[in-house]
């Protein structure tokens, strides 16, 4: 017996808003007894700037998390605090690793509850921080919604967060859409499940359009400089002044111990793995190739020398920790019944199922390839304008921007990371190096592909499974070379994009 198709109202999950609460989330606690915690998030810019923030903190009342009553409550609780920890951690000269117990207790406490490790996610400043300015207008209007928090109190944060919030809108229709997919491929009715793939494979179009709105109100300086340090974990942060992590102190006789964990990150999107999920797009730990591919020879194609991959661990489905609990387990059932793939590849004679198919992986494609072409000008740019100026100043802050400044001016150092490429790697918000990940996120998109066509159009290489193809016509990827380099050249003059850097809150 098949097993039953999710039911999204049974996971948290919207049939209108999708991952985004069915509510309005709340804008503020009301209870009196939470008033510590308001008063200091609504002055958090300020608090930072003059350098008070900790002194705040630190005599602030170790509050209970008993009188929370109902799920926004927890959720505007959870984000509240996330985001005073991280002011806490980085809002100084250098990071703290401790964090006091009045921030500690209740922050582990909501974590609890809401199944979230103790760390700013992309549910914390993404999912539950907006409001619409008219309640009865859509809300993947970018013009109807603003944030509740930021850590800077800057427009550009704002914007960062409100494009994600927009896209998981827009987005939310295609949910139940492609569970009528996987409803109708079980009965064998190839009309509903062309008609949902073509609809799917329109509305990602529209998401990348979307996506690409970040330029207008989010500036790569700000970004960069001001905002993505705030936005960064524990994790693989020894350069930027957390070498062991952090400890969340409960105020408890309990061991405390350090922990580490990824910054927020929107490789922590539900929606974006449900995307992949439905379409059968498969993600491999980085650096690991596709089964029956030949390293050497695809070294050789790139005049490279040969050398074994290097595997690291699968990081898209460890970012699914890093999700709701109900919306992980969502993507998890999803994936037990999830047959558009398997169904579209046994009925490849039907032409007008196989090209909807295949648009979508398109779609999805060309919006992984916006999305690489933003974090090499918000990060890219950014590092090596840094890496040309002088060192650090004797009275610059530690922080994420500034480690990643000091790695890109010391590259070719002795000691230097990055397989031995004498080059030491940006880190993302999320502690780790992205280009190599969101390159083989993207070229993984197009593998499922129906049509000998599209698998040229949307693979690097030869279109037949044994890597002898006959060449032909092949997406070319924006200003991206054979070599796996890209160049744009735009109003910052020529600048390229190498494997080992990255870092940006990534999809």
């Amino acid at each position: 017996m098949l097993p039953q198709i999710p039911r999204p109202s049974d996971y948290d999950v919207s049939d209108v808003n999708g991952f985004l609460p069915a509510d309005i989330p709340l804008e503020f606690l009301t209870d009196p007894y939470y008033r510590p915690w308001e008063s200091t998030v609504n002055n958090l810019q300020a608090l930072i700037l003059t350098r008070r923030l900790r002194g705040v903190v630190d005599r602030l009342p170790v509050l209970s998390t008993d009188l929370l009553s109902s799920e926004p409550e927890w959720r505007r609780a959870y984000s509240v605090l996330a985001f005073i920890a991280h002011a806490y951690i980085w809002g100084g000269e250098s990071p703290v690793d401790v964090i006091p117990p009045s921030i500690s207790a209740p922050f582990l406490s909501t974590c609890r509850h809401l199944e979230l490790p103790p760390v700013a996610t992309y549910a914390g400043l993404v999912l539950w921080n907006w409001r619409p300015l008219d309640p009865s207008a859509p809300i993947d209007n970018l013009e109807n919604i603003f944030t509740l928090n930021t850590a800077t109190g800057s427009l550009d944060e704002s914007w960062f967060y409100l494009v994600s919030v927009a896209i998981e809108a827009r987005g939310a229709p295609i949910i139940p859409m492609m569970l009528d997919a996987i409803e109708a491929a079980r009965y064998g009715d190839s009309h509903t499940v062309t008609e949902c793939l073509r609809s799917f494979a329109e509305r990602l179009d529209e998401l990348g359009t979307l996506l690409q709105r970040m330029y207008e109100n989010c500036d790569p300086h700000v970004f960069y400089n001001r905002i993505r340090p705030y936005l960064a974990g524990s994790k693989n942060m020894a350069d930027a002044g957390l070498p062991n992590g952090v400890i969340f102190d409960d105020g408890t006789s309990s061991p405390q111990n350090y922990v580490q964990f990824s910054g927020g990150s929107n490789a922590q999107s539900s929606i974006i793995q449900f995307f992949d999920i439905v379409l059968g797009i498969e993600h491999r730990p980085t650096g690991e190739k596709p089964a029956g591919s030949s390293t050497t020879q695809s070294s050789e194609q790139q005049g490279t020398p040969p050398h074994p991959p290097t595997p690291s661990h699968n990081f898209i489905k460890d970012m699914r920790t890093y999700m709701p609990g109900g919306h992980r387990r969502f993507l998890e059932d999803v994936s037990n019944v999830a047959n558009i793939r398997e169904y579209v590849s046994a009925r490849r004679h039907d032409r007008a199922l196989c090209t909807a198919f295949d648009a979508c992986l398109a779609m999805l494609r060309a919006f992984r390839d916006v999305h690489i072409q933003m974090v090499s000008r918000y990060i890219i740019i950014k590092s090596r304008e840094s890496a040309s100026r002088t060192g650090a100043t004797p009275h610059q802050r530690t922080n994420l921007a500034s480690a990643n400044k000091m790695q890109t001016i010391t590259a070719g150092s002795v000691g230097a990371e990055a397989s031995g490429s004498g080059k030491k790697d940006l880190r993302g918000t999320g502690g780790t190096a992205l280009i190599p990940f969101l390159k083989q996120a993207r070229d993984e998109t197009g593998e499922p592909a129906i049509d000998a066509w599209a698998r040229r159009l949307l693979g690097n290489g030869p279109a037949d499974a044994g890597g002898r193809g006959k060449g032909g016509a092949r997406l070319t990827k924006m200003g991206e070379h054979a070599s796996g380099e890209m160049t744009t050249v735009g109003l910052a003059g020529v600048w390229s994009v190498d494997d080992s850097e990255g870092g940006i809150c990534h999809w």
